[in-house]
C-alpha cells in the first residue's frame, strides 16, 4: 500500500511548508520584537508559522485520505488571480484602496468555474467592507480610500 494517498493534498502541503520556510528566512534578519513590542520580523515569522502549521495539516491529511491525483494546471485561474494581484498593485495609487480592491475581488472571482455575477457583488462587498475595516479602522494605515483618477486628494 502507498504511503500517499491523494497525492493533490501531499503536493500543496509540501508547496506551502516551502513557501513558509523561504518567507522565515527572508525575514530573518529582520528584528523580530515582542508580542508587546513588535518588530518588523514579528508579522512576518507569525504568518509563515501559520503556513507551515496549515501545510503540515494539508500534508497529514493528504497521507490519511484517499483522493486523485493532479492532472494538470488550471491556466484560466493561474492567469486571472496573477493578473488581478498584478493589477491591485498597479492602480493602488491611482485608484486608491478601495476602487482597487473591489475590481481586485470581483476580478478574481472570475476565475472560478462556478461563477455567478451574484455571489461576486457579494464577497466583492463583504471582502472590501472586511479590508477596509481591518487596515483602515484597525490597523490605521495611512492608505488613500479614493485615488485622484477618481477624484480623491
Amino acid at each position: 500500500m502507498s504511503l500517499v494517498r491523494n497525492p493533490k493534498d501531499v503536493l500543496a502541503g509540501l508547496l506551502f511548508i516551502a513557501l513558509a520556510a523561504l518567507f522565515a528566512w527572508q525575514a530573518l534578519d529582520l528584528p523580530f520584537g515582542t508580542s508587546s513590542r513588535m518588530g518588523p520580523g514579528y508579522f512576518p515569522m507569525v504568518l509563515s508559522g501559520t503556513l507551515a502549521f496549515l501545510g503540515a495539516v494539508v500534508l497529514v491529511n493528504g497521507l490519511r485520505t484517499t483522493g486523485e491525483s493532479p492532472s494538470g494546471i488550471a491556466w484560466r485561474a493561474l492567469i486571472i488571480l496573477t493578473g488581478a494581484i498584478v493589477f491591485f498593485g498597479f492602480a493602488m495609487r491611482p485608484l486608491g484602496f478601495v476602487p482597487a480592491l473591489a475590481i481586485s475581488v470581483f476580478a478574481s472571482t472570475l476565475a472560478s468555474q462556478k461563477f455567478r455575477f451574484q455571489s461576486a457583488i457579494i464577497n466583492t462587498v463583504i471582502l472590501t467592507v472586511f479590508c477596509w475595516a481591518v487596515f483602515i479602522k484597525g490597523l490605521g494605515l495611512p492608505l488613500q480610500l479614493i485615488g485622484p483618477w477618481l477624484g480623491g486628494y
